[in-house]
């Protein structure tokens, strides 16, 4: 058996040829629901274009990607990465308008311990933890499982931490109109931990606030006590 990737012909990626941000390029095609035939085409194209690269960096590394236990990993690898990027396809400011509902309560709602893991977009290496987030309804609340879902839509593309935690809080505020957003993420990197300055215990923590949790002291502590309690 021999690799299908052997031998291909190198191609240019239609999103690097037309160089556009990550923000426009959201497919109307759901990689769990999608079965249109011009969709199942262009991804078959996708991950052509990432087998061939991986069996390119087999290569690179000193590999030889067509022994046994190598034989199907670019087509793995492939498929790993479409999965672990799939926040390019999603929205997640129409996933929160898809359960707004109107609500009088004006308290803070937090949603914390939320698990996460991204990737590095300067290694593509992963980076795994927690956030928390939390906002204070101003007449629209949202159900609880969209918060999660924002994280994880962000997350799933190739980040930095610190526009993530950004992200998380811009999308939250742009579709309920808060009186305010807060979140905090702690992560660990791998690009720290296995390469580099190979720190072990070391944890980047980030926030992002708004509203009342920027003007407002004992707003921001209650917020911070309520985090720090397990």
């Amino acid at each position: 058996m021999k690799s299908k990737y052997m031998k291909q012909e190198k191609t240019v990626s239609p999103i690097v040829e037309n160089n556009r941000s990550a923000e426009s390029r959201l497919s109307q095609c759901d990689l769990d629901e999608c079965f249109d035939e011009a969709c199942d085409h262009q991804e078959e194209e996708r991950l052509s274009l990432m087998g061939n690269a991986v069996y390119s960096l087999l290569q690179g590394i000193g590999e030889d990607p067509e022994r046994e236990g190598l034989l199907m990993t670019p087509e793995r690898v492939a498929k790993s990465l479409r999965f672990l990027t799939k926040g390019y396809e999603q929205d997640p400011e129409e996933l929160l308008m898809k359960a707004l509902f109107t609500e009088s309560y004006d308290e803070m709602v937090l949603v914390k311990d939320i698990d996460l893991y991204s990737m590095c977009e300067h290694h593509m290496l992963p980076f795994f933890g927690k956030a928390h987030v939390a906002y204070i309804p101003d007449g629209k609340i949202v159900g609880l499982s969209k918060i999660p879902r924002v994280v994880e839509v962000f997350a799933r593309r190739l980040q930095v931490q610190e526009r993530l935690t950004q992200q998380i809080r811009d999308a939250i505020q742009n579709v309920l109109n808060p009186r305010g957003v807060a979140v905090v993420i702690e992560a660990t990197h791998m690009c720290m931990v296995m390469r580099g300055v190979e720190k072990q215990n070391s944890v980047t923590t980030t926030s992002a606030m708004s509203g009342d949790f920027m003007t407002s002291q004992s707003t921001r502590s209650e917020f911070l006590r309520l985090i720090g309690s397990h």
